[in-house]
């Protein structure tokens, strides 16, 4: 049975030439406590427990995934284990791209199927996040505890996360669009730390 059955939103959208779309904008919040009552208070329920998550981005040694703009990434999260491809990003306010994924059973297996290809380990970054949605709506937002901060993610329609991030109380200026990959080096570069994997 999938979420939508039951009144919940599917991850997956897709583009008019049939291709999944991935759009989301992450909002900066003070501490997860709040960011959960926020949500509570608008209605929003859990649908994925909180749960600590390993993410793994690989590439090859010449980084050619990265410098095209794209990511490819094997995600670990209690037991479910995720294998994403993520295409070039599309000029807008929100961060908008193709998204592929597929569930695997052995998180190494697929790690060392990839490395035998070419493509290893070259960040890591981890978060315990917390999934909500509102019962018949088309998007979702996540609550993410990071090494580097707290975030909301709203991912669905860009109507609906504009109006939804309006709701809680957020202007268009608190958008972001950097990946946690990103904001990690820039939170090194900030602090003159040497960047290196994002763990507690």
């Amino acid at each position: 049975m999938s979420l939508a059955s039951i009144g919940y939103p599917d991850r997956v959208r897709k583009s008019p030439d049939r291709k999944p779309i991935e759009t989301e904008i992450k909002l900066r919040v003070e501490s997860p406590a709040k960011a959960r009552a926020l949500l509570r208070g608008h209605a929003f329920k859990v649908i994925e427990p909180r749960v600590l998550e390993q993410n793994l981005v690989l590439d090859d040694d010449a980084g050619s995934i990265r410098e095209r703009g794209m990511l490819l990434r094997v995600r670990g999260a209690g037991k479910v284990v995720t294998c994403t491809f993520k295409g070039i990003e599309k000029p807008g306010r929100h961060k908008s791209r193709e998204e592929r994924e597929f569930h695997l059973d052995k998180l190494e297996e697929c790690i060392a199927v990839f490395a035998a290809l070419g493509f290893r380990e070259r960040f890591r970054y981890e978060k315990y996040r917390t999934e909500f949605a509102r019962q018949g709506e088309a998007g979702h937002v996540t609550v993410d505890e990071t090494p580097i901060g707290n975030f909301m993610e709203l991912e669905g329609p860009s109507r609906w996360i504009d109006s939804t991030a309006k709701e809680l109380g957020f202007q268009r200026s608190a958008y972001i669009l950097d990946s946690y990959g990103r904001l990690h080096e820039k939170w090194c570069v900030a602090r003159g730390v040497e960047p290196g994997d994002m763990r507690f």
